[in-house]
């Protein structure tokens, strides 16, 4: 019977984030992908894992946003999580003072890009960050903008404020008792390697894999490297 596997996407990202996994993941894991709609805390998300897993006991992988979404499941209900992939995420909360400030003004500008001019003009700007500089303009920086257009302002309003609000997921990394893979890209501009070493650390028996020539989107940028990760934490 194959293990039930619940990937969860990050930031305005859908399925699409997580095609080459499921591709590669086929006959050793029924994977599930929930899409997020409007809802707009971590709490609201990791509740909807927690009622579209149709098994009780699952495995989780959470890339991104889809990693605070991980976790904050790990809160609620640790007991159903046989097993944990955290991929280019992290578990501070907003910053207090001018840092947090800067975070939600920079949010709020991209914000009112995507309800001006649209999702996929403010992805254009959004992307060059998300990616390995190498792949900006690229073949992969276009499935980004693409998967980005299928989504709406209202639902990006929706994730912001979840981020926005996100909790300091720090405190639960020591009580993580089932078998973890932390994972990033080398380049991840957004979540990089020193943010993962120290999850990882947090976690006892945690395994830490860093990604090479990989920016924010490693499931994308790097998908071989990213399904054997996987593959070999389902497995061990």
């Amino acid at each position: 019977m194959p293990t039930t596997l619940m990937l969860l996407p990050g930031l305005n990202c859908d399925a699409a984030v997580w095609t080459p996994q499921v591709t590669a993941l086929k006959g050793q894991a029924h994977c599930l992908i929930p899409a997020w709609g409007l809802r707009d805390s971590l709490t609201a998300m990791a509740q909807q894992v927690l009622d579209e897993a149709p098994t009780e006991r699952f495995a989780m992988a959470g890339h991104s946003m889809g990693g605070r979404v991980a976790l904050e499941v790990m809160r609620l209900a640790p007991q159903r999580v046989e097993r944990l992939a955290l991929l280019d995420t992290g578990t501070h909360p907003l910053a207090a003072g001018e840092a947090g400030e800067k975070e939600k003004a920079g949010r709020m500008a991209l914000l009112k890009i995507a309800q001006a001019q649209g999702m996929r003009v403010m992805a254009q700007e959004w992307a060059k960050g998300m990616v390995h500089p190498d792949r900006i303009g690229g073949p992969i920086f276009e499935q980004v903008l693409t998967m980005f257009d299928r989504g709406s302002a209202a639902q990006y309003a929706a994730q912001i404020n979840a981020l926005l609000n996100r909790l300091d997921a720090a405190p639960l990394l020591p009580g993580i008792a089932c078998p973890t893979l932390v994972l990033t890209g080398r380049q991840d501009a957004w979540s990089g390697p020193a943010q993962h070493e120290a999850m990882a650390a947090a976690i006892p028996g945690a395994q830490l894999v860093i990604v090479e020539n990989s920016g924010h989107m490693t499931t994308m940028e790097q998908p071989q490297a990213v399904s054997e990760a996987l593959v070999a934490w389902l497995q061990g």
